[in-house]
């Protein structure tokens, strides 16, 4: 059964905004939730993450353009990229880990930007 279904991407032009979307299987079954990014050849990076305290914590590149947050009825996370760089370009994965410590990954999605 699919636990993460990620939603959204595609191509912008650099300054442009897009938005991701993920629906989560089972909302209230976990520890953390968040976004993480990887390009080709290189190891999949934090974007955005809220902990089990309700911390909310964002890499320095995105911090001030990028927004994580939730639509709860709808079971969502929702990431709000703006003033998109070309740097951001990469395959964007939603993360959630469950209370028993398992990881679930959503199955990627492409954000190309050009400059």
């Amino acid at each position: 059964q699919v636990q993460l279904l990620e939603f959204g991407g595609g191509s912008v032009q650099a300054g442009g905004s897009l938005t991701l979307s993920c629906v989560v299987n089972g909302w209230s079954d976990f520890m953390t939730m968040g976004w993480y990014r990887q390009t080709l050849g290189e190891r999949r990076d934090e974007v955005a993450t809220l902990d089990n305290r309700g911390r909310f914590h964002y890499a320095p590149s995105v911090e001030g353009r990028f927004t994580f947050s939730f639509d709860t009825p709808g079971s969502r996370l929702i990431l709000t990229m703006t003033d998109l760089k070309p740097g951001d370009t990469a395959v964007y994965y939603c993360h959630r880990r469950r209370r028993d410590g398992w990881d679930d990954w959503g199955q990627g999605i492409q954000v190309t930007v050009s400059a």
